[in-house]
């Protein structure tokens, strides 16, 4: 409930003056790590803008039982920010050069060279293979047509995870969407529509023209070595029985061509293991494998509120998997994660979204727990925002998911959360519905929209890009968001910054942990004998 006073602490100029002051001594002891990355980990929340972060503080908050405003997200705690233009055409910049202060705020824009507010391809294409293109295209320049294949090929553009794996690296992806979609499909597809999951959804002629669905390239274009999601069906020939739906034809596989990709990634890598539950996931030693792929679903995975926590894992769960396996090659690992707080509001369903977004938070946690900020470089980011906003005047500690303290213009209440267009527009009776407690605070309400449409629409407004680590103060200003693959490769030492000033030194110390220590122990000797000869 509405907190009826203010704590007593935070009506004294004291209270405030020392957090600031502590905030300051941060700032001001925080230090570039200029040093090279060995690991990098990139959080994708899908859809997360800014009024979409800032609600999830709160909601974090309220379900460990605060008021949720004063909340700090995991992903909150790092040191360098910066704004991502998600939407129009950019100025010719890759690198730009260092900040001269360690700590300033960024902002990257997220625009297609074709839209003013983008789709998930375009954006995907941008931020992990580091060129703007246009929106609903897979790995491909813009010089590519969306739905044309024949554009597509001499087009094509690799991403920072298929550079990183040869480049030596592991690389893996995890995702609450099917590995096949726009976000994860960017790491390894090169597709003039982010809509061939499987050739079933191909036209003839790209078909006959020679192009390739998703699936098969995410088994045949990069060597990844951990895949978690969805995507079961785009997998396997037409009627093969799922295998967690066996009575439900919807849920079988649908590729025309008769070919089993799954097992064809399990015969091509020596060493591999397919799981399609948590059962089996949890049955994976970290050590015992060099290539796990996890198809939880036939589709997208479900919400986290709708998870049955007994056969299907969380983010949290696949993303530690993930590491624990990667991170057992001593030249380092990539890691792609997705969650899809998208598709929560693009329903408009807040709850979903906003719990969506809490469990991505949860991963950047658990993954910090499990690396070292002494070598893995972590960025937490979104592709676009949502028409998504709350307000209302509500009182402290409101439930944010809950009604504004005074009624509208038209006697009615509403809730707090609200948005622009979308499934929520609705009138009866000549009027707008009014809204109320508890239905407001279910799973699947659908909060109020002002246009009516089926689906509620991305938004155009830059979003944040956190980063921590080596080479993390690289994150600054406001910028492009095909920066964000750049400044990642550049702090890695991955194509085409691979030799760059420090790298060599970086893979020498990447391969450390090889090294026998006899030759170590011989410089030691003459070390000693040196001394002894000249003493």
């Amino acid at each position: 409930p509405p907190l009826l006073s203010p704590p007593d602490s935070e009506k004294t100029p004291s209270y405030w003056n020392e957090g600031a002051r502590r905030s300051l001594e941060l700032a001001l002891a925080l230090q570039p790590a200029a040093r090279r990355a060995k690991n990098i980990i990139l959080f994708m929340g899908d859809g997360m803008g800014l009024p979409t972060m800032s609600a999830t503080r709160i909601y974090k908050g309220q379900l460990a039982g605060g008021s949720g405003e004063e909340t700090v997200l995991a992903m909150e705690t790092f040191p360098h920010v910066a704004l991502a233009k998600v939407s129009g055409a950019a100025p010719g910049a890759a690198l730009l050069p260092l900040p001269e202060t360690p700590l300033i705020p960024a902002c990257f824009q997220t625009y297609t060279i074709d839209r003013q507010v983008p789709d998930s391809a375009g954006t995907g294409t941008a931020y992990l293979c580091g060129v703007k293109a246009n929106a609903k295209t897979l790995g491909l320049s813009g010089a590519a047509v969306y739905g044309k294949c024949r554009t597509s090929f001499g087009n094509e553009v690799d991403s920072i995870l298929h550079r990183a794996r040869l480049a030596g690296k592991s690389v893996g992806i995890v995702t609450t969407t099917r590995v096949q979609h726009a976000s994860p499909g960017a790491a390894y597809a090169h597709s003039a529509s982010r809509s061939w999951y499987a050739d079933t959804n191909m036209p003839k002629e790209a078909l006959r023209d020679g192009c390739k669905d998703i699936a098969y390239q995410l088994v045949h274009n990069t060597d990844i070595n951990v895949i978690l999601g969805g995507g079961r069906m785009y997998m396997t020939p037409k009627r093969t029985p799922d295998p967690e739906y066996p009575e439900d034809p919807a849920q079988n596989g649908t590729r025309k061509d008769g070919v089993d990709l799954i097992a064809e990634w399990l015969s091509a890598k020596q060493g591999a293991r397919y799981v399609w539950d948590k059962k089996g996931l949890d049955t994976v030693e970290d050590d015992s494998v060099s290539h796990l792929m996890g198809l939880f679903e036939p589709k997208d995975m479900k919400y986290e509120l709708n998870r049955n926590a007994s056969t299907d894992p969380s983010i949290v769960e696949m993303t530690e998997k993930a590491i624990r396996i990667l991170r057992r090659n001593p030249n380092g690992f990539f890691l792609f994660v997705e969650d899809e707080i998208d598709h929560g509001h693009h329903s408009g369903r807040a709850k979903q979204a906003l719990m969506e977004a809490v469990m991505l938070d949860r991963a950047v946690a658990r993954a910090g727990e499990l690396t070292s900020r002494s070598d893995t470089l972590t960025v937490v980011t979104a592709d676009h925002s949502h028409v998504f906003t709350f307000g209302g005047n509500t009182l402290r500690g409101n439930s944010i998911l809950g009604l504004a303290p005074k009624k509208a213009k038209d006697k009615r209440a509403y809730t707090s959360i609200l948005y622009g267009n979308g499934p929520g527009y609705s009138i009866r009776d000549g009027a707008r519905p009014a809204a109320s407690l508890p239905a407001a605070e279910d799973k699947d309400y659908r909060q109020q929209a002002a246009v009516p449409l089926e689906s509620e629409t991305h938004s155009g407004e830059d979003v944040v890009v956190l980063a921590q680590g080596p080479m993390a103060h690289l994150f600054h200003g406001v910028q492009e968001q095909h920066y964000i693959a750049h400044a990642m490769a550049y702090a890695a030492c991955i194509e085409p910054y691979a030799t760059e000033p420090g790298c060599g030194a970086a893979r020498r110390a990447s391969h450390g942990t090889q090294c026998s220590p006899q030759p170590l122990l011989a410089l030691l000797a003459l070390c000693v004998a040196a001394h002894m000869v000249g003493g």
